[in-house]
């Protein structure tokens, strides 16, 4: 008897206020019995929507929840497995720190550099698209 395939992989949803009152989680979890951790989540009532979480679960229900979210207007980016800082580029400017929203990266203020604390780090990867010198890197979890 062969198993199903298991497969996870951490992703970014963004929402609309229109969804944002919508039972999105319990619907993934229970029509397509997935398993879900929420790892970072910003949502208002009325608002839009962010959430990173790592999704869980038999690949083709993988596929079929992540189709679900789409066709209800949820949009869906791959999130990094990790980050690095590549020291030799990065001229400690600060510009990082404005979107990092975890304090994964903040300046110290005692030498006026920027600090990388990794364990902090959801690698929602922010950080990548707005450092001037690309200092921060991207490990991708792959695509489905």
């Amino acid at each position: 008897m062969q198993t199903a395939e298991e497969f996870s992989k951490i992703i970014s949803l963004h929402f609309s206020p229109e969804v944002v009152r919508k039972p999105m989680m319990y619907n993934l979890a229970k029509k397509f019995d997935l398993t879900f951790n929420i790892l970072k989540a910003k949502i208002s009532p009325r608002e839009e929507g962010h959430m990173i979480l790592e999704l869980s679960g038999d690949l083709e229900d993988y596929k079929k929840g992540v189709s679900y979210l789409q066709e209800h207007g949820i949009s869906i980016r791959d999130v990094a497995q990790s980050m690095t800082r590549d020291e030799s580029l990065c001229t400690h400017c600060g510009v990082c720190t404005a979107l990092c929203f975890n304090r994964a990266l903040r300046l110290d203020k005692a030498t006026r550099k920027i600090l990388f604390d990794e364990d902090k780090c959801t690698a929602c990867s922010n950080c990548t698209r707005i450092c001037p010198v690309g200092a921060m890197q991207v490990e991708s979890n792959g695509d489905f």
